[in-house]
């Protein structure tokens, strides 16, 4: 689940000039599923938006902060994904995320300042209730929030994220960026349920194949002989001309783990081929 305000990946804000954020919004809903997942990221004018200090609404969903907590009410409806889903489903149900607590520190993952980002809540707890299009289910959750001056292509060539729980309760998250240039970003934290923060140095690197696009993505290992081969794709979520989603299991800290797992490509995003395919996937209602 994401929330947009100048969606960063939206065809249309890039065809406006990027002027107006609040006339393209979206809240992305995904659901992976065994009996087949659901894609719904329907972008909206600043007609269909409203928000305050504790909630932000796009059409018929919303985000809200109360006593602690942070609720999601969507009801969309997905795009076809051939061949599982041939025809529009709707999607209709709430999340409720419980965080374990609130870190301060931000951090700038360009090296300049133009694009930050905050791993807000990176521990907690999640309870999904589905009224269409999926099952009820609960666990472990994350939050996290990035927003920036620039369109990400301009920043990045690639970049690998990934976070995932140690078998303590630890979060572990791993910020891979190479910048547009010259230079990376390196961000590697092991953050505690009450929300101590602790860096350390990035762990080795390992290739991991590519999708169907052809995009690369790499994971993050101890520096041992045998972490590379135990370093491997358990399941791909999403693989797009630009992006990938998957989780992964690998070794950190001498623990087995896995992560949810994410690879950007900004030199395929820049591509304004791939920014015209987009509008399948991401269709706009005013």
């Amino acid at each position: 689940m994401i929330a947009f305000v100048g969606s960063v990946f939206s065809p249309y804000y890039h065809w406006a000039g990027r002027r107006d954020p609040d006339n393209h919004v979206c809240i992305n809903v995904a659901l992976y599923r065994p009996s087949g997942n659901r894609w719904s990221m329907t972008e909206r004018g600043r007609g269909a938006m409203r928000r305050s200090a504790n909630s932000f609404t796009v059409g018929p969903s919303s985000i809200r902060r109360e006593n602690g907590e942070i609720i999601i009410d969507f009801d969309e409806v997905s795009v076809p994904r051939p061949p599982a889903q041939l025809l529009p489903r709707r999607i209709k149900g709430r999340i409720r995320f419980s965080p374990d607590a609130v870190t301060s520190p931000v951090f700038d993952i360009d090296g300049k300042g133009r694009h930050r980002w905050w791993p807000v809540s990176p521990t907690g707890r999640l309870a999904v209730e589905m009224i269409k299009g999926g099952e009820d289910w609960s666990g472990h959750g994350y939050m996290d929030s990035n927003w920036g001056t620039e369109p990400l292509e301009n920043a990045f060539t690639i970049w690998d994220w990934a976070r995932g729980l140690m078998p303590n309760g630890d979060a572990v998250i791993l910020y891979d960026a190479a910048h547009r240039g010259g230079g990376h970003g390196r961000i590697a934290l092991r953050i505690a349920s009450d929300g101590t923060v602790d860096e350390f140095a990035m762990p080795d690197k390992t290739a991991l194949s590519k999708g169907f696009w052809g995009v690369p993505r790499a994971a993050h290992h101890d520096a041992d002989d045998f972490a590379p081969t135990r370093t491997k794709i358990v399941r791909t979520l999403e693989d797009g001309p630009f992006y990938t989603r998957s989780v992964i299991r690998t070794r950190l800290f001498g623990e087995d783990i896995d992560l949810m797992h994410e690879s950007l490509s900004g030199d395929r995003f820049a591509s304004p081929v791939v920014k015209a395919m987009l509008p399948f996937r991401m269709p706009r209602r005013r």
